[in-house]
């Protein structure tokens, strides 16, 4: 049924005229925890055709990473009353598929959820949890004295060295995993062995999902995968002195993400180019700078096809370089929609209005990546989704 309905929007999309696609966020866009926000059921009525077909290309992308695609299309069209294709979803881990020369590698992961069971789906073949690290190595979690080991233990086998980590998301243990990815950042991977501060190299660290907070039900925005990581890197430069390297950082607002979504859309468009993507955010850290960002790309990689210009993919905070993933893009711009129903809320002011040379710089993004005003600067604000799809209605119906 989820291939036959994916194959019918596709079919739409061929025999249409229309060359945009949509990005649309989930949590503060179109859910607030579980339940639906009553804007987006008007929304999606607008964006469908009489066959309950999509009118243009759309791509969910959220920066949960939790569970599989399928299951999180399953989710949102259960909750929508309409049909969603898992090829219509791009999760924060989702662009791992991309990345090959991980894929043989032995990886702990660490996150909630079916997390082995998602990297092996996403191609890695050796894999292992913090939870199972931690039956080898009980020794290594002692901050809950209940769950403290009553006599010493040995590992019941021999573990291969960790050649590379995987963080998913926020974990539920926050001590156990910040003491067992510390123990194997120190170890060089050998978690059973005495730390060494002055290892040469550093093992690769993949981590999906920046968002430093994310609206649920709460009246204000909870931690996110992003708070863990600031964690992770501070109790690294307290005991070590250097910072903490990624090889790469995936999720919302990394041009890794928007690259592969943009494939997503290019898939369901027939391969056609696409002249503009619309993307839908509540979160101006992630949502409004990564399609500001990568709308900069788009531009930086149009003027290096027409020119000599070299194409430079600042701000990712990742060492993975763009051509090692997706061919060159057609896509003429990407325009970024800012939503007053999660994250952000217009009683604060933008960063444009608190950033200034006197007083202290309160960057809510991720360590790695550029404060760049103009990129936290949404192209468009609106009060919901509904009004961002009316918006690009609008937009699209003047244009020639």
């Amino acid at each position: 049924m989820w291939c036959r309905g994916f194959l019918q929007q596709t079919f739409r999309f061929m025999s249409s005229n229309r060359q945009v696609g949509i990005l649309l966020d989930v949590d503060g866009v179109i859910l607030r925890g579980g339940s639906v926000i009553p804007a987006a059921r008007r929304a999606f009525r607008k964006l469908l055709d009489q066959n309950n077909n999509f009118l243009f290309p759309v791509v969910f992308v959220t920066n949960a990473g939790n569970c599989h695609r399928h299951q999180k299309a399953q989710q949102l069209s259960h909750l929508l009353d309409i049909q969603i294709a898992p090829e219509q979803v791009v999760l924060s881990h989702s662009p791992l598929q991309m990345l090959k020369s991980f894929h043989d590698k032995f990886v702990l992961v660490s996150g909630q959820g079916p997390v082995t069971d998602i990297a092996s789906t996403l191609g890695f073949q050796k894999v292992m949890s913090i939870e199972q690290l931690r039956e080898h190595h009980p020794l290594l979690d002692m901050v809950d004295h209940n769950r403290r080991p009553t006599l010493p233990s040995s590992p019941v086998q021999t573990l291969p060295r960790v050649e590379a980590m995987i963080l998913f998301g926020e974990p539920i243990r926050w001590e156990t995993n910040l003491q067992l990815l510390i123990d194997v950042l120190l170890t060089d991977g050998s978690p059973g062995c005495e730390y060494n501060t002055q290892v040469s190299a550093q093992l690769p660290v993949l981590a999906c999902n920046m968002d430093l907070m994310w609206m649920a039900e709460a009246p204000s925005p909870r931690f996110g995968h992003g708070m863990f990581l600031l964690c992770l890197e501070s109790i690294y430069r307290k005991l070590t002195g250097r910072e903490l390297q990624y090889q790469a950082l995936l999720g919302k607002p990394s041009l890794l993400t928007y690259q592969y979504a943009e494939h997503q859309l290019r898939l369901q468009n027939h391969n056609r180019r696409l002249t503009t993507i619309y993307a839908i955010g509540d979160n101006l850290m992630t949502d409004i700078y990564g399609a500001n960002l990568y709308n900069h790309y788009l531009a930086e990689q149009h003027a290096a096809m027409t020119t000599s210009t070299k194409l430079v993919t600042w701000g990712t905070g990742s060492q993975v370089t763009m051509k090692e993933t997706h061919p060159v893009s057609a896509t003429a711009e990407c325009c970024s929609i800012l939503v007053c129903t999660g994250v952000y809320s217009p009683r604060c002011p933008l960063p444009s209005h608190w950033i200034s040379s006197d007083t202290e710089t309160v960057f809510h993004g991720q360590r790695d990546l550029v404060l760049q005003p103009h990129l936290v600067e949404p192209r468009h604000i609106v009060e919901d989704v509904e009004a961002a799809v009316d918006l690009l209605l609008q937009q699209e119906n003047s244009d020639p």
